[in-house]
């Protein structure tokens, strides 16, 4: 059975994203997260902590895990012991870069192959990106972000 590696941003981690963890665990039987650090990017949450939060989100579950990494992601596939990338799409804007970053993973790691799950319907508009724009105008976000994001992200605020 394949062994699938999601690596994101995951900044802020959204119901859209749990439900694809879920979904992706229940396909394979494991999975591993993987948090990426861009260093030319200001996340809104530090990597060390979104990974706690996909932690605190999920919970302990057999054959998942949650980490953090810099650099490709086929490359910490590899490291990691994964041999394939998951990916989710929500719209068919999404497919273009998605099938882009995919070939040139393939290039990159012709033994690594690049599987598409389609999002639930009801979490098709929600990515991190809007979730940031909702949040910088004080909107509230809590029919899309879990209740441990909501509450560290009100933490923050009020340090």
């Amino acid at each position: 059975m394949a062994r699938p590696l999601f690596a994101g941003s995951f900044d802020p981690p959204t119901l859209g994203h749990l439900d694809l963890i879920e979904r992706g665990l229940a396909l394979f039987g494991s999975m591993t997260v993987a948090v990426g650090v861009n260093l030319s990017k200001t996340p809104l949450i530090p990597a060390a902590d979104r990974v706690d939060l996909l932690q605190v989100c999920l919970g302990q579950r057999p054959g998942l895990e949650i980490l953090s990494f810099e650099g490709l992601a086929v490359d910490f596939a590899r490291q990691n012991g994964n041999d394939c990338l998951f990916r989710g799409l929500r719209s068919p804007r999404d497919f273009e870069p998605e099938l882009h970053m995919a070939l040139t993973n393939r290039v990159l790691a012709p033994e690594m192959e690049t599987l598409f799950l389609p999002s639930s319907p009801e979490y098709l508009f929600t990515s991190s990106s809007l979730m940031k724009e909702v949040l910088r105008f004080g909107g509230d976000v809590s029919a899309f972000l879990p209740e441990p994001v909501i509450r560290y992200l009100q933490n923050e605020r009020e340090a």
